[in-house]
């Protein structure tokens, strides 16, 4: 059985029923892809339900993915010792009444809280799914295979989210949405006990709670301090968050550098293709969740789009992501991991280039659909590149730490990205409704202004109180959103041209990766990588990374 193998395994190794073991691990993380992206398309309904502000609606919609990057390294240390199909069974355990809570929330911040939950239950089950494919299947084309498919489909499942709760709300109640991952869950969670192999390459070394402790604290502080950010009788609250963030974060580096058990091996983590793969990945996923977030409050609220028409017009940008990923597996094997991540960067940049030039009020869903095929394609693209340079760097006892890493890449930068553009939303919002109101000339209370400047949904609300001036409250309320979305596609852009200058500037070039990955194995395994088969390449100094003796110096340049 491979949990008995030990040593450098083969290239060809891949587990018993392979196809089988794939598709039940790919079903546990549809469960935590599907949620993390099904509330986007209620949140209008949901807003209107509860008179809610534009950062209430942030919370709820960054609740999940705010709850599984809290907990997601701790919980992949944990798996890596007590059992990574332990961990997926109660995360798929805990993901049921979770949802059933979330379901029949009595008020938005019930819901928010069945959300964090819920994220808290997929960083129990999601981390497993990669840590399991990177300790099940050897290095080597069979796995960055593996890997794609994962990727693609969890991606995929993430963005099909939308147009299954639209069809759920031409039905039935916003809370049907948060339901409809149920019966996933239960054959997720039975495929699981009945496929996926038990105690593959767990550790034996104790699991630094401390730092576990630690890292949620960070990013928990850090994400709802950014939420609070825009509110202007909230700001003490977000400054206290986010010094809470910055001590936490400050005493969890100092603290992984000591420990003997660490949580996060601050060395490991240090190598280029890691660091550099893990920060472009935190850009990329969390682009695409925080554009999801954006992009079904704009076809709503803009273009008037039911729920339905919504989900179903994010399509494109789930079948370029599903053609593309499976590709991006050879194109990493032709031409190395930088050029294929700087492919699907460029992509996403154009893609958000084209939703601030292009979508505004009456746009063609023609018109509409170019940015969410480049969208797609540069996920499709980068996912691979990025899930599969973390995996390969790391030893297979870090292999939760590389898999925690890859999944925070998605779910904090989901949470960051969309608390990002939400906080940049809510703030462009309030401000245009402020300077139309100031425009307009007219005599309007202070309570009312309260109103139009909340949220969309508030505005929405009050159009219906007074008829008579609803087409004016619905123009400037579609008009302030638009001013809003648009300063968070700036943020966007400004973003993915950092991720594309980090990987430029020092991800190693496909030769030097190659080298870097053996001479890390080779450390890895203890043995001397300079008498260890095949002899490697010693770039000229200034060229790249060179191996010599086993030792990896920093690489000077890579552009």
């Amino acid at each position: 059985m491979i949990a008995a193998m030990g040593g450098v395994a083969p290239e060809s190794r891949v587990p018993e029923r392979a196809k089988i073991v794939l598709l039940s691990l790919i079903l546990v993380a549809a469960v935590a892809n599907l949620n993390l992206s099904v509330a986007n398309v209620a949140l209008p309904d949901i807003g209107e339900s509860f008179d809610s502000s534009q950062t209430a609606l942030n919370l709820i919609a960054v609740g999940y993915s705010l709850g599984l990057a809290a907990s997601v390294l701790w919980l992949g240390a944990l798996g890596d010792r007590y059992g990574r199909k332990l961990m997926i069974i109660l995360g798929m355990l805990l993901a049921i009444p979770a949802s059933i809570v979330a379901g029949f929330a009595p008020n938005e911040w019930v819901l928010f809280g069945a959300r964090l939950v819920g994220g808290i239950s997929a960083g129990l089950a999601y981390p497993t799914t990669l840590s399991l494919i990177t300790a099940l299947w050897a290095a080597g084309p069979a796995r960055t295979r593996a890997i794609a498919l994962w990727s693609a489909l969890g991606g995929g499942f993430a963005m099909l989210g939308p147009l299954l709760a639209g069809v759920m709300l031409e039905f039935f109640h916003w809370g049907s949405i948060f339901l409809v991952t149920i019966p996933l869950a239960l054959l997720a969670l039975y495929m699981a006990i009945r496929n996926v192999p038990a105690h593959v390459n767990e550790s034996s070394d104790p699991v630094d709670n401390l730092g576990g402790i630690l890292s949620a604290v960070f990013v928990g502080s850090l994400i709802i301090s950014i939420n609070f950010m825009p509110v202007p009788n909230a700001k003490t609250v977000a400054l206290v968050l986010l010094c809470v963030a910055i001590v936490a974060a400050v005493i969890f580096f100092l603290r992984e550098r000591r420990a003997s058990n660490a949580l996060y091996d601050l060395p490991v983590a240090a190598r280029p293709t890691f660091w550099v793969a893990a920060c472009a990945g935190i850009i990329v996923f969390g682009s695409l969740m925080g554009a999801a977030f954006i992009n079904q409050q704009y076809f709503q609220n803009v273009l008037g789009y039911s729920t339905v028409e919504a989900g179903a017009a994010i399509l494109p940008a789930v079948f370029a992501m599903v053609l593309v990923a499976p590709r991006s597996a050879k194109l990493v094997q032709a031409n190395g991991s930088r050029r294929t991540l700087l492919s699907g960067q460029a992509f996403i940049f154009l893609a958000f280039l084209g939703m601030f030039l292009l979508w505004k009020e009456g746009t063609s869903y023609w018109i509409v659909m170019i940015p969410l095929l480049l969208l797609g394609a540069g996920v499709g693209l980068s996912g691979t590149p990025s899930s599969n340079s973390l995996t390969g760097s790391v030893p297979v006892k870090r292999v939760g730490m590389a898999s925690g890493t890859a999944d925070l890449q998605r779910d904090l930068g989901g949470a960051l990205m969309t608390s990002i553009f939400g906080a940049l939303l809510a703030a462009g919002y309030a401000s245009a409704m402020g300077e139309i109101i100031d425009s307009s000339g007219k005599n309007i209370t202070e309570s009312t202004q309260a109103s139009l400047q909340l949220s969309y949904a508030s505005a929405e609300d009050l159009a219906k109180q007074h008829p008579q001036y609803a087409s004016q409250i619905t123009s400037a309320a579609k008009q302030s959103f638009l001013d809003g979305d648009r300063w968070a596609y700036i943020a966007a852009m400004v973003a993915v041209l950092i991720g594309m200058a980090l990987v430029f500037r020092f991800f190693p070039k496909k030769e030097q990766e190659e080298a870097l990955r053996f001479a890390y194995h080779a450390r890895d395994q203890g043995a001397d990588a300079a008498t260890s088969p095949p002899p490697l390449h010693v770039p000229a100094p200034g060229e790249g990374p060179a191996v010599i003796s086993g030792h990896v110096s920093p690489p000077e340049s890579h552009s």
